[in-house]
């Protein structure tokens, strides 16, 4: 556990909202691309990632650190955008029909016009992968969080994290380097 983290959470315990702001401020982009990975949707991403700080915000004064303060805070994006691609997918289709008219509440092209061509790349490799593939990805490279807890997370067994993991990067690899039929 970082000692600045430490001190940060203890200054939010007794209200301090610039504490918050740096803790914002520190790992906003790390859970952005965390969300943005997982979901391949930048607005929902930053809806996820403000959502899970006003939570925390209001869980300031009462909160205690027992790991990592990002490994919480990733988890807490995880969780919430698993909980949106479940969402999602119940959500019942709308045919031709139906969606002519409608809007899409998604980034304006000018928005998607600042990511690279590579990050579009692989956001698209990442909705390959299977849920879990993908959660142990993110949460390891842009989470930071060790196999150890990721297993906790997903309750299941290290050795099986580490295999989704090297799967995962296998496909990756694959799918980027145009070896699998899209």
């Amino acid at each position: 556990m970082q000692v600045e983290d430490r001190v940060l959470v203890w200054r939010l315990n007794r209200g301090d909202a610039a504490a918050l702001s740096r803790v914002y401020k520190k790992y906003r982009e790390d859970l952005l691309r965390l969300a943005g990975s997982m979901l391949s949707d930048q607005a929902a991403a930053e809806d996820i990632v403000q959502d899970v700080f006003v939570r925390f915000a209001g869980l300031a004064r009462t909160f205690r650190l027992t790991g990592s303060l990002k490994g919480y805070l990733a988890t807490c994006v995880a969780n919430a955008a698993r909980n949106q691609i479940v969402a999602s997918r119940r959500r019942e289709a709308v045919g031709l029909d139906e969606a002519q008219g409608l809007t899409s509440d998604g980034a304006l092209p000018e928005a998607w016009a600042i990511y690279s061509e590579q990050f579009t790349q692989v956001g698209r490799a990442m909705t390959e992968l299977p849920v879990e593939q993908r959660e142990v990805v993110t949460l390891h490279l842009y989470g930071d969080l060790p196999f150890r807890e990721i297993a906790t997370w997903q309750k299941t067994s290290i050795k099986t994290v580490q295999s989704r993991y090297r799967y995962a990067l296998d496909k990756l690899r694959s799918l980027l380097n145009g070896e699998v039929d899209e």
